[in-house]
């Protein structure tokens, strides 16, 4: 209990600690740490990291381990981000969650639909678009005639409504199909209202650092929704990774190592943030399908080698060594430009690095030009 946690960081102060290290598991050392952070330095420490001699698994021994690897410097700390950054990332997690449970209604009520013989969206690109509204609305008011359906649509479905009264025709039940669509339909309204209650609080929060949110849009195929992601899961202070590499392996966005005796086994990608990994997949998918891009130009350059998969691996690399220049240096991205690789590898930039190579080693070269 709080108050039992409480007595704990008093106890922890008599004691004279400098130093807390706790295992993370779970959600459940959250209410440890915010009570202790207030008043002492603490570990969060990856439990995979803890392994005890076998045989030996008690609380008090896991604690005592725990301490002995502390205070030799035999382990390193989680990445914990700062209390406003924590609340933000609460947020953009319960939004992504509504909005993927808003998509699985959706789903179920195309499965109701069409067991009512409705092919609506054979014809409509979406369900619930305003034609889609009008006539669930209609069924539900109990009218059965597909014509009288079909003559609701609006906009551009307005030329298709021959093909809209065949797919209206129908054996939808009132009594059955009825109060199936309506409970959804009541269910998609609500999680749209929180959706948007839910991201206005996120939009609170950013105020502060807007400019920076607009400065993380400007990476090739990098939204609001996945500049949100980005600030909440990794946060705005890079002083907390050495270099972008540090960030990608904390990230998990990068190959894993398993080298012996010379040899390189293949290797798993670490273990890394799940909603970090798929803001920046969708964000590799978008700037994939970009023109005239250097995100999209490596990115078919690499899926024509290794595949696609490896290529949207390389794109998610490259997005996140942007924010962490972005966010460092407070500046916009830099667009290298489609042709970039190219350049890089050109005769006179060869010739550069190999000469820079040989002054590393002592040797100077006079350079003539054989053409």
């Amino acid at each position: 209990m709080t108050g039992q946690l409480q007595a704990l960081s008093d106890w922890l102060m008599a004691e004279k600690v400098t130093l807390v290290g706790m295992e993370s598991t779970g959600v459940y050392w959250k209410p440890v740490y915010y009570v202790l952070e207030e008043r002492f330095p603490v570990w969060v420490i990856n439990a995979e990291h803890l392994r005890n001699v076998p045989g030996r698994k008690t609380d008090v021994a896991d604690s005592v381990w725990i301490s002995q690897l502390l205070e030799h410097g035999l382990v390193s700390p989680s990445f914990v981000p700062p209390r406003q950054i924590r609340l933000l990332r609460d947020l953009t997690r319960h939004g992504r969650r509504l909005t993927e449970e808003r998509t699985r209604t959706i789903q179920r009520l195309e499965k109701v639909l069409q067991d009512a013989g409705i092919k609506l969206t054979s014809v409509a690109s979406t369900i619930l678009g305003k034609t889609g509204r009008a006539i669930l609305a209609a069924l539900l008011a109990g009218e059965e005639d597909p014509t009288v359906l079909a003559d609701l649509a609006k906009g551009r479905l307005r030329p298709k409504i021959p093909e809209l009264r065949e797919a209206l025709t129908h054996r939808f039940r009132l009594e059955h199909h009825g109060l199936l669509i309506a409970q959804m339909l009541a269910h998609v309204d609500f999680l749209e209202d929180s959706i948007a209650q839910t991201y206005q609080q996120v939009d609170v929060l950013l105020r502060p650092v807007a400019d920076v949110v607009e400065l993380v849009q400007t990476i090739p195929g990098v939204g609001r929704r996945v500049a949100e992601v980005l600030v909440a899961e990794v946060g705005l202070d890079m002083t907390a990774f050495p270099t972008a590499a540090h960030l990608a392996s904390w990230a998990g966005i990068c190959p894993g190592n398993n080298a012996s005796g010379g040899k390189r086994r293949t290797a798993r990608t670490r273990h890394g943030s799940m909603w970090l990994r798929t803001a920046l997949t969708e964000a590799a998918h978008s700037a994939a399908r970009g023109k005239n891009t250097y995100l999209a130009a490596h990115h078919a350059q690499i899926r024509g080698r290794r595949g696609t998969q490896k290529a949207i691996g390389a794109t998610r690399h490259d997005i996140l060594i942007a924010y962490f220049h972005i966010i460092r240096d407070r500046t916009p991205y830099r667009e290298l430009g489609p042709g970039w690789n190219n350049r890089r590898r050109s005769t006179e930039q060869q010739a550069r690095r190999l000469l820079r190579q040989l002054e590393r080693i002592g040797v100077n070269v006079t350079v003539h030009n054989t053409e």
